[in-house]
């Protein structure tokens, strides 16, 4: 579709100014409501991962606690997974937030103007605090928001080799600590096959959509 076809759809003569005028509000209140669910994502992982971390330093905190490290690396490895899920899932609204953003941008014009992609920014800062500490700039949110996951993915994976390499001797193995080994690549195997699966079979659908239609009747006896 070029932008020709695109135009067709939202034509406006007085036949479909109408069409164009619900089109624009629409997609105005599908944006807004994007960004919200993104922000409530973010809070229901956050939740999650805070857990995780508490798990973690209690489980450690613990002085009888048997195969503490062990189960700390359990616990890490579900917060790598929480926090992976919570870095793909910041993309994946990301995306759909990028597109009605771009529906908007295009449908605009015709509409209000050029309002939303016209940006009134300052010409120059006065003073270096103003320009680098307490002035305005042209920083994206959400692209802070998925650096912190990304910080959060690494602290993970450290919370992790720290905890399996404090729960192994690097000396002599033996039977009991193979067995023990096992387990813990197992955990970690498991971990990381949970995020290779959400990475590769999570993406949303794209291809031709062809669902079964069918008609319930409904009718007193």
């Amino acid at each position: 579709m070029n932008q020709n076809d695109y135009d067709k759809n939202f034509e406006t003569d007085d036949s479909k100014s109408k069409k164009l005028k619900a089109a624009f509000e629409q997609v105005s209140d599908i944006r807004k409501f994007e960004i919200e669910l993104y922000w409530k994502r973010a809070t229901y992982f956050w939740a999650l991962i805070t857990v995780a971390f508490a798990g973690y330093f209690s489980i450690l905190a613990s002085e009888h606690m048997p195969n503490k490290f062990f189960l700390s690396l359990i616990v890490s490895c579900v917060g790598f997974v929480f926090t992976f899920a919570w870095f793909l899932s910041s993309r994946g609204s990301k995306y759909w937030q990028e597109n009605w953003e771009n529906h908007l941008d295009l449908l605009e014009n015709k509409v209000t103007g050029p309002l939303y992609k016209t940006l009134l920014e300052r010409p120059e800062h006065s003073n270096f605090v103003e320009k680098y500490v307490t002035g305005p700039m042209s920083v994206s949110v959400s692209k802070i928001n998925q650096w912190v996951s990304v910080f959060v993915v690494f602290s993970w994976l450290s919370l992790a080799a720290f905890s399996g390499y404090k729960s192994i001797s690097p000396l002599a193995i033996s039977t009991e600590q193979w067995l023990s080994l096992s387990a813990h690549a197992a955990v970690i195997l498991v971990a990381l096959l949970s995020c290779l699966l959400m990475f590769g079979f999570g993406k949303t659908h794209k291809e031709k959509h062809s669902p079964r239609a069918v008609e319930r009747e409904t009718k007193i006896g």
